[in-house]
């Protein structure tokens, strides 16, 4: 039997090996549908005990999610590759809002941050060989309208379980746009990845092609 011979894609140079060092589908599917070819591999991070030295120590919110994206692409070691890291904060009149551990804590949430304006600051790294190679953080600010409460109910209901899998317990790509009066900053941020910076880092590191 001949061994399978991999051809390089148009896109990118196989000669660089791409890692995503987080489990978000939606990360993941990001990368894959501007045709990347990665594997994935999730290291082991306390985000909890970075989030609270981050507090302790009077670090802004972006500064704690550049924080965690770091840790999380250091924690992935495969020599020679290149190993993405992101992670995303959201705040809101000074007050940090993490993932709702459940549907109750969602209400919760959207209730604080309806009819007011709040940033998701979503950083990602790039790292290699043990070091940071490059590192960006966009702030995308999101107006929620006043809804009422049946609308936000509803919402719920609709939504049930998937909106506890975001900072914000929303996915713009779905009914969670309802949620939103005006929206300022790159969709691609908002879902957790600044994808175009990040891209145009890995053409200058010949991962993909010019």
């Amino acid at each position: 039997m001949q061994d399978l011979v991999l051809m390089p894609t148009p896109l990118q140079n196989r000669d660089s090996k791409l890692l995503l060092a987080s489990g978000s589908f939606s990360r993941r599917k990001m990368l894959e549908d501007v045709g990347l070819d990665f594997d994935v591999q999730v290291g082991d991070v306390n985000e909890d005990i970075l989030k609270a030295a981050g507090k302790r120590e009077g670090w802004k919110p972006e500064a704690v999610a550049l924080g965690l994206a770091e840790a999380k692409a250091l924690s992935v070691q495969q020599p020679d590759a290149f190993i993405i890291g992101a992670d995303q904060m959201l705040s809101c009149d000074s007050i940090w809002y993490d993932k709702p551990k459940d549907l109750a804590q969602a209400r919760e949430q959207l209730l604080a941050l309806r009819g007011h304006t709040h940033i998701l600051h979503t950083a990602v790294a790039l790292c290699r060989n043990g070091q940071v190679v490059w590192q960006h953080v966009d702030q995308p600010r999101l107006t929620m309208r006043l809804f009422s409460e049946a609308f936000l109910d509803a919402y719920l209901q609709t939504e049930g379980p998937a909106c506890l899998a975001s900072v914000g317990a929303y996915r713009l790509e779905g009914p969670g746009l309802q949620l939103f009066a005006y929206i300022e900053g790159d969709s691609f941020s908002i879902q957790g990845l600044p994808l175009l910076p990040l891209l145009e880092v890995l053409r200058e590191m010949k991962v993909i092609f010019y």
